[in-house]
């Protein structure tokens, strides 16, 4: 086990309510790759002050996580074309004091997409307005997904977030139903006031073929949970979690592990996840 030393490379990440999944992750992996670094969870009080703690003390990386997204982008001083395309930044990456934001929640939405074969005919409702549901509307309609709906109750977030992508907006999606339904809202998450609620009916869920929560804490979310016993495909924000911090990982230190590193990492952050 590497010992805090002076030397150490410090990576954090900014989160309203920090989980242990980024800390294990990377952690795990500067272990296994013998680098002389350290990642920690932060929850700010003051999001300027954070970064601006970032570029003065030299912290070479941060994961952004909700509610910051978008309000952390008035802070870099220059947005890579994954975060500038979107609007919504996940990484920042410290060069000398220059901060450049980067987003891999869009490829790791893209990546699961694939992977699991999700039909581009069918139909999407897809419940969030923010920086995460950006990415993921982009990663739905660049693989082809059409028919998509976003549910959100801020009309104008709504509204935007679904003529930027030729999508249809509902405050109240009643007793439409759709294939595949996906959460990019705290809905679910521990230690929400919403953590024992389901982001979407339960006749919708019988009624869907997929259900995709992008929420990782807890792992096994209350939608994840009613997906499962409905019998239906799932896919979980763990995996999304795995598949970005992968990509911040590469970002942060310029090495990409190998499959079985990054599966060893992954079942070590599953395993402490709280």
């Amino acid at each position: 086990m590497t010992l805090l030393n002076k030397d150490m490379t410090l990576c954090i990440s900014l989160s309203a309510r920090p989980s242990n999944n980024g800390t294990r992750f990377h952690n795990h992996l500067y272990e296994a790759l013998g680098l002389n670094w350290i990642y920690k969870a932060f929850a700010p009080t003051d999001l300027a002050q954070a970064i601006a703690g970032v570029r003065g003390l030299g912290i070479r990386g941060c994961a952004i996580s909700m509610p910051y997204k978008e309000d952390v982008i008035a802070l870099v001083d220059r947005m890579d074309p994954s975060a500038s395309a979107i609007d919504s930044v996940n990484t920042i990456v410290n060069d000398d004091g220059v901060l450049t934001a980067h987003n891999t929640d869009y490829s790791a939405i893209a990546e699961l997409i694939e992977r699991n074969g999700l039909d581009p005919a069918g139909t999407v409702l897809l419940r969030g307005s923010g920086g995460m549901a950006k990415a993921t509307a982009a990663a739905f309609r660049d693989a082809g997904f059409s028919r998509v709906t976003i549910i959100a109750r801020n009309e104008a977030n709504g509204r935007a977030l679904a003529d930027l992508y030729g999508f249809d907006w509902t405050d109240d999606p009643g007793e439409v139903n759709a294939d595949i339904l996906v959460n990019v809202t705290p809905i679910g998450m521990a230690g929400g006031t919403d953590e024992h609620a389901l982001s979407f009916s339960s006749e919708a869920i019988d009624a869907a073929s997929v259900v995709f929560d992008v929420v990782a804490l807890p792992a096994e979310t209350p939608l994840i949970a009613a997906g499962r016993a409905a019998g239906k495909a799932v896919i979980t924000g763990a995996e999304v979690a795995t598949l970005q911090a992968l990509e911040q990982f590469v970002l942060y230190t310029g090495i990409r592990p190998s499959a079985e590193q990054v599966r060893a990492a992954e079942e070590f952050m599953r395993a402490g996840s709280a």
